[in-house]
């Protein structure tokens, strides 16, 4: 609480304490006329001209002081200078007003000494005394000079008596004015704590109705009889009044009625709501009841428990909240692409959808797959893959009725749920009925696409039926519908589920082989043309299978690629090749082949770096095959690699020209030293005259680039004397020249001269 100086009084407490001292007028004005008939009846009664005066004096200035409080109470105080002003004004009219009356007293009990005039006086001074305290709190200067004005002149009168009696009674009667200060002071303490406890309640008060009015929440407030006895601004908008007093003294159902009533609530949800409410406000628990307004709003209405018997019930829009959670929902549940059920929600789609229902009926599922889907995102881009898959799925949506789902797996796959199945022929016959509706040509982003896909499907009886199980069925048919030559679609087969584990056993059978080094290496003859010897070997590798024995290449290399392990075997063959070819002669080199995959890291110049360095060769006796796709997957960075490799020494080849993406490009842009053509342009070498072209072709533009030629799959000797003839290649290998060797077998067979060596130098001379 601040100091009671007026100075330093807050102006909302100084300017009520000036105001009351010219608040009673009438009492003022009573006691005016009653001093000055006194006064005058003294005067009457002694003939002493001093009362006349006195009550002359007391007339004349009580008129200014009844005139200043009229000038007061017609225009109300605004600062703290007019307050101060009017507050001096007061105290000097009342000190003269305070003045006459010590003189009156002084007059009766010095002067005149009369006892009627001696009792008069000290009626009047007891009289005022006693209204000190009560209209002067408001200025302890008032108060003070009061006292002074009253006790001064009485005392003095009693003291100039002379006596020891009235010397003793001038000398109490000090003190008992002083008391009345003492009161006047109390009373002022006691109405200034109760004006500023009411100052703090009135600023919590507007702090509270402002908190209250500018919240988000609606608020309402329900006293023990169920009815509003308070209410904020926005719970006034939501019920459409113009101000919170509009609700104060309604219901609970008064106001769920009103908002069914303004059409802002169904009666269902107003019957739900009040009972909710009404219960949790009841048993003392918090509890919320979300609705939806008919305008598609959504409000949560919270009741809570309050200490002061008092319910309380708040509301909070909270539409944007529901939007997202209903977003994130979707997002959760559906493809954000397509808009169907992603993976995870169609799992609990079918187990529910299985789980119910007849469970003798026979349930199906089909996983459909577009073909060479990553060709397109590679050569036309991301954004033209998912124009192709928004199409498909939007084709494959069509389906969906009470009986199909239809979801995105992932990727490019798609899942199909048929939830009641009749017959097997009329399954296959609307699987067909589907394909025939995605097959065609689609324009995307200004491509013309041919939609091709596969597809694997699965029947079973819904007591029987595991979601997983049919997914993974269903993916064992779909692998062999594209094993078949793609653009089809198979049943699962109990023989799949067999396929399948055979083929997870051999590829734990195959890791076991590459951890433990259980591969070996074989060498294929690379033949010089112009000596008829051999001058460099293919390195290729073999596996040996303890049980089911040897097993090809063309079986396991893939298997690898899958699994992810073809590094491994790439490092083996590197390691192997090398240190074989360092123990034959200086002639003869050695070729390697490398995945694609290999060129996916730096590592593979560290691995053939290594190899070299452990084997000590010289690395022009070492020639790295890569194939085209490798260049396509990340044609940056593998010719970076290429590079590398170029300047350790070693010989590039570009193996299988022509088989795949076949560009001429290559054979400007990289680092190449040879290429390697495939044994398809070989087949009919010797009959047509076109392939004859083609490959002379090849040869032609490879020549002036710099780039030795090998031909694969030399397996006739006419094949091989139309090479010589026509052709001129400077390397030959396939099957005539035998069969691949073990390391052993090339170093014996190095100095050996083919038998028809003559006759294709023959050749060679008359072409």
């Amino acid at each position: 609480m601040p100091k009671r100086r007026n100075e330093e009084l807050p102006l909302d407490i100084y300017i009520p304490f000036v105001q009351s001292l010219f608040r009673d007028s009438v009492t003022l004005a009573v006691g005016i006329a009653a001093q000055s008939l006194l006064a005058l009846l003294v005067y009457f009664k002694t003939s002493d001209t001093i009362y006349f005066v006195v009550a002359f004096s007391i007339v004349a200035i009580g008129y200014m002081r009844l005139r200043s409080t009229r000038e007061v109470l017609n225009n109300p105080i605004s600062d703290r200078s007019e307050a101060r002003r009017l507050e001096n004004i007061y105290i000097f009219w009342g000190t003269l007003h305070a003045s006459a009356l010590g003189l009156f007293c002084f007059a009766g009990i010095y002067l005149a000494h009369d006892q009627f005039a001696e009792i008069a006086a000290i009626c009047v001074t007891l009289a005022t005394a006693t209204s000190i305290a009560g209209r002067n709190y408001g200025s302890p200067r008032m108060v003070m000079l009061l006292i002074i004005t009253l006790t001064m002149p009485i005392s003095a009168g009693f003291l100039l008596r002379g006596d020891v009696f009235h010397v003793t009674l001038g000398l109490l009667s000090i003190p008992f004015f002083f008391a009345i200060r003492k009161f006047a002071d109390n009373v002022r303490d006691v109405l200034f704590a109760a004006l500023w406890e009411q100052k703090k309640a009135n600023q919590l008060a507007a702090r509270f109705d402002r908190a209250l009015n500018t919240m988000s929440s609606g608020l309402v407030m329900l006293s023990q009889e169920g009815r509003v006895v308070v209410a904020n601004a926005e719970a006034a908008n939501l019920m459409q009044v113009s101000g919170p007093d509009r609700l104060l003294g309604r219901t609970l159902r008064g106001l769920l009625t009103r908002g069914a009533a303004g059409g802002m609530l169904s009666q269902k949800d107003s019957r739900y709501a009040e009972a909710q409410l009404t219960r949790a406000l009841r048993e003392g628990k918090d509890r919320k009841v979300l609705l939806r307004l008919l305008n598609g709003r959504h409000f949560e209405f919270s009741a809570r428990e309050s200490k002061d018997e008092l319910g309380v019930i708040t509301f909070d829009e909270v539409t944007a909240r529901v939007e997202a959670e209903e977003r994130i929902r979707f997002m959760a549940r559906f493809d954000s692409l397509t808009g169907l059920p992603n993976r995870a929600y169609f799992h609990e789609l079918l187990s529910e959808r299985i789980a119910g229902g007849d469970q003798e009926r026979t349930v199906g599922l089909a996983v459909f797959d577009l073909d060479d889907f990553k060709s397109i995102n590679d050569t036309l881009g991301h954004p033209v893959g998912d124009g192709l898959i928004y199409l498909v799925a939007e084709r494959l949506g069509a389906f969906a009725d009470g009986n199909i789902e239809v979801s995105r797996f992932g990727g490019d796959e798609f899942m199909i749920f048929f939830n009641d199945v009749k017959e097997e022929q009329e399954f296959a016959a609307l699987l067909d009925g589907i394909f025939a509706s995605l097959h065609g040509d689609v324009d995307v982003a200004g491509h013309a696409i041919r939609i091709q896909l596969s597809a694997g499907a699965v029947l079973s009886k819904a007591r029987s039926s595991d979601v997983d199980a049919m997914v993974v069925k269903a993916d064992l048919a779909l692998y062999k519908a594209k094993e078949n030559g793609k653009n089809g679609w198979r049943l699962f087969e109990a023989a799949m589920d067999q396929a399948f584990r055979n083929r997870q056993v051999m590829k734990a059978d195959l890791r076991q082989a590459v951890e433990t080094g259980n591969l070996r290496v074989v060498y294929q003859p690379i033949v010089s043309m112009e000596t008829m010897r051999i001058v460099r070997c293919e390195a290729l590798c073999r596996w040996d299978h303890p049980e089911i024995g040897p097993i090809s290449p063309s079986v396991f290399i893939p298997l690898a690629e899958e699994m992810g392990i073809i590094s491994e075997i790439s490092s083996f063959m590197l390691s192997a090749a090398t240190a074989e070819c360092a123990k034959w002669p200086a002639s003869l080199g050695v070729s390697v082949n490398l995945s694609a995959k290999d060129f996916h890291s730096h590592d593979i110049v560290r691995k053939v770096k290594a190899a070299l360095d452990k084997a000590e060769l010289a690395p022009e006796r070492l020639e790295i095959e890569i194939t085209e796709t490798a260049l396509l997957n990340d044609k940056s960075s593998t010719r970076q690699y290429i590079q590398e490799l170029k300047s350790l020494g070693v010989r590039i080849a570009l193996d299988d020209f022509g088989t795949g993406y076949s560009s001429l490009s290559y054979l400007h842009s990289l680092p190449l030293d040879k290429v390697k053509i495939d044994r398809s342009f070989l087949l009919d070498v010797t009959k047509d005259s076109r392939s004859l072209e083609l490959l002379k072709g090849i040869v032609n533009l490879s020549r002036p680039l710099g780039l030795a030629v090998t031909i694969e799959g030399v397996e006739t000797f006419e094949q091989l004397k139309t090479l010589a003839r026509e052709v001129k290649p400077d390397l030959v290998q396939g099957f005539l020249f035998g069969s691949a060797l073990t390391a052993s077998g090339i170093a014996t067979m190095s100095n050996t001269t083919w038998p028809f060596a003559a006759e294709i130098h023959g050749t060679l001379a008359n072409a």
